[in-house]
């Protein structure tokens, strides 16, 4: 059973960091491209982050220099370590596992940047 349990979100003020963290069980870890997306209220889901298996890296243009996603294989997780935040990095959080046709998200850890 595949099962992605996202963790460290919260409330922080404006220009704060968090860190947050995937732990993945019942994949190939090592072999699949792993992501981070976030859901505003009343917007659509959308990529932050994404890791492919081989560690190359893509950041969404509003997040860049401010967000850095990283995995660990040996532990099965992948992380994003969020500086500078802004109250409109608010979100529902997402970690997502995929290769070909298939994916997995998990449940998603809330993010509240205050000003």
């Amino acid at each position: 059973q595949v099962q992605l349990v996202e963790s460290g979100g919260g409330l922080v003020q404006a220009g704060g960091s968090l860190r947050l963290s995937c732990a993945a069980t019942g994949i190939a870890f090592s072999s699949v491209g792993m992501g981070w997306y976030r859901q505003a209220p009343g917007k659509q889901r959308e990529l932050v982050a994404r890791i492919t298996s081989g560690f190359s890296t893509n950041y969404a243009d509003s997040v860049k220099g401010r967000f850095t996603i990283s995995r660990d294989n040996a532990k099965n997780t992948v992380s994003l370590q969020m500086n500078s935040l802004k109250p409109e990095d608010t979100a529902v959080y997402y970690c997502r596992a995929g290769w070909f046709t298939t994916e997995y998200w998990g449940q998603g850890t809330q993010v509240t940047v205050s000003s």
